[in-house]
């Protein structure tokens, strides 16, 4: 059946830029998907800057002001993994874009370790518990839990570095946004975990309310507990916005955004995002150092009450919906594009594609699969 079955070696990648590939006779002809791929690379235009300009999230000006950095994208890239080693991969692998959304895995990644470390006792807590700094306050958002938070059922209210959370009501991701004509428009917020939306300006509240528990820079938390241990490259950043620099303990600190909706965000390689997955496939443990807590990744892949295809900022494949052709425990990371860190623990699999139309990516599933299975 699968390469899974026949190998359950589990390999991790060494620092730099040694690592091993999957070698006959358990190699896998991949070429069909990765064609696909390559056919259906992302109309979003290259000059990120330009296209966010152009308003490729339709929201009018100053909504939809750039108030951080950007940088051009290239070709396609990914890569697919198996047990670990390098089964294919196309484009330059190693070059850091733009990731949108996946940024928004990553944070996740930061509220668990924050967790693990004590500092977040619970996440069924409010935030107003630990966080002091009137974005909390209201009667409306003192209800508010980091689970609410991490699981897009916040409904807070407020503004971020100048973009209110009413942007994205009525947000629908299953439209573009130059079709999506009801978002923005103003609507009634119901009580914070039991509706359901998803909204860069509550997850830059977020992102904001773990700088303030943590204390020290978000990028330097990841990087010292997650990305040097995994031995990621010294290539991927982690931005913010030009306005979003507070100052803790007489420390000036840059708050970074969960995506690149305003431009910010992670830049960051195919081969790096390739280990985070890894890692989470392996549920937080790198060659047998336990990095992320089992009760995190738990929770983290365990469905939001009233979206059974969303965890802790990782979509899940329990309905089906979103991915019919991948498996029901496949979850992913994803940002606009489309960026998509894909994990597949029947199949011991992970595969990161990069820029490629967002309704081709089932395809891509498909087409992996059909190879494992041949």
């Amino acid at each position: 059946m699968a390469i899974a079955s026949q190998s359950c070696d589990v390999y991790f990648p060494e620092v730099g830029n040694k690592w091993n590939h999957v070698t006959p006779p358990l190699a896998i002809d991949f070429q069909p998907a990765i064609n696909h791929a390559l056919g259906n690379e992302s109309l979003l235009g290259r000059d990120i800057q330009k296209a966010l300009e152009n308003r490729a999230f339709a929201e009018p000006p100053p909504w939809g002001d750039i108030i951080g950095q950007t940088r051009p994208r290239e070709n396609p890239h990914g890569l697919i993994l198996l047990n670990g080693k390098i089964a294919a991969k196309w484009g330059d692998t190693k070059r850091s874009d733009i990731t949108f959304s996946v940024a928004k895995s990553f944070l996740s990644l930061c509220a668990g370790l924050l967790q693990d470390d004590g500092l977040i006792p619970d996440f069924d807590e409010p935030i107003s518990m630990l966080v002091d700094d009137d974005g909390f306050d209201s009667p409306h958002n003192k209800k508010i839990t980091w689970r609410h938070m991490l699981q897009m059922t916040s409904e807070w209210q407020g503004s971020m570095w100048g973009k209110p959370d009413q942007v994205d009501h009525n947000r629908d991701l299953n439209m573009s946004p130059k079709d999506n004509a009801n978002k923005g428009n103003a609507r009634i917020l119901k009580t914070p975990g039991s509706f359901w939306e998803y909204n860069d300006v509550r997850v830059n509240r977020l992102a904001l309310a773990l700088l303030r528990v943590a204390k020290r820079p978000l990028p330097d938390l990841l990087r010292e507990r997650i990305m040097d241990p995994i031995g990621a490259s010294e290539d991927w950043e982690w931005h913010g916005y030009n306005n979003s620099w507070i100052t803790i303990e007489n420390q000036k600190i840059q708050s970074v955004s969960g995506g690149s909706h305003w431009g910010g965000g992670m830049f960051i390689s195919s081969e790096d995002q390739a280990r985070v997955g890894h890692l989470m496939l392996n549920n937080g443990v790198w060659n047998g150092k336990r990095l992320l807590s089992k009760q995190y990744v738990q929770q983290a892949l365990y469905p939001c009450d009233i979206n059974e295809d969303y965890g802790l900022f990782w979509w899940l494949n329990n309905s089906g919906k979103r991915l019919p052709s991948a498996t029901r425990k496949g979850y992913c990371a994803v940002g606009f594009g489309s960026n998509m860190i894909w994990v597949e623990p029947d199949y011991n699999l992970v595969a990161v594609v990069r820029w490629i139309e967002g309704a081709a990516f089932d395809q891509f599933c498909c087409k992996v699969l059909e190879a494992l299975k041949s």
